[in-house]
């Protein structure tokens, strides 16, 4: 059966460079293109060893952490994961708000008592949170070399720590650091002081508040860092003329044009 899956040449080279290792009778290399009798799965799990590194390719690093910190910030509404009981995967969207204790990041935030993902963190206090930020297409049609894939542009930092859930006189406390950092104005008629009592019982009843003790942070700022001068350019000036992730990716590259390309 023929494969009609389309991967990068480096995975396929690094593919072919396992297969050909794992894979002789005789003596005798067994063909790698026969023709793609190989489907994209097995070439994957010959290629394993790079896809555990795909990711962590060093030109897509920021080296500067207080950078990665003020990007989670900047995009603080994350997507926050966990398994329950059951294994079963569980997932949902938290403001958050940062807070730095010793040394130590937390997260804070709140969630519905009693749904999926507030039985889930009860059962397993592992987390993953997962902050984005823009994205784009990039054609390979822009590049020096249009004979190659195209790809994707992306910002994205995960944070994964331990989940612990708070007392109630911390919620309230928490309620009123969120809305006063959110409401960004201390004339607000919506800000938590502001609230009737009445309100603020209802909706507590409702709610818990937890911290998230963040115990690892990885990134991926994937910006056409492996280009070439020109080809970076051409992306630069081609993501401009795009909608709002793609001026916004463009704008970070441009950024960091001198330190990927330093005179």
């Amino acid at each position: 059966m023929e494969c009609r899956c389309i991967i990068s040449y480096r995975a396929l080279s690094l593919g072919k460079k396992n297969y050909a290792k794992n894979n002789k009778v005789q003596g005798h290399q067994k063909p790698f293109f026969a023709p793609l009798r190989l489907c994209v799965k097995h070439l994957l799990m010959n290629s394993i060893d790079y896809l555990r590194t795909m990711y962590n390719l060093p030109y897509y690093k920021e080296k500067d952490t207080a950078i990665v910190i003020e990007f989670m910030k900047q995009h603080s509404f994350a997507m926050v994961i966990g398994v329950d009981a059951e294994q079963k995967p569980v997932a949902t969207q938290i403001p958050f708000l940062f807070v730095e204790k010793d040394g130590q990041l937390y997260l804070r935030g709140h969630i519905m008592k009693g749904n999926d993902h507030h039985k889930a963190f009860t059962e397993n206090k592992n987390v993953l949170a997962v902050f984005t930020g823009p994205h784009t297409y990039v054609s390979a049609s822009w590049y020096a070399n249009n004979k190659q894939a195209s790809t994707w542009n992306y910002m994205t930092v995960h944070a994964k720590g331990e989940m612990s859930f708070l007392a109630d006189t911390e919620l309230l406390v928490m309620l009123d650091e969120l809305t006063s950092f959110y409401e960004n104005d201390p004339n607000s008629p919506s800000l938590y002081k502001e609230l009737p009592e009445d309100y603020i019982l209802r909706l507590t009843k409702a709610i818990v508040a937890f911290e998230i003790k963040v115990t690892s942070i990885d990134h991926v700022f994937k910006l056409s860092q492996n280009r070439d001068e020109k080809s970076y350019g051409h992306i630069m000036d081609k993501l401009e003329l795009g909608d709002a992730d793609a001026k916004a990716i463009a704008a970070e590259m441009r950024k960091r044009k001198e330190q990927v390309f330093p005179s």
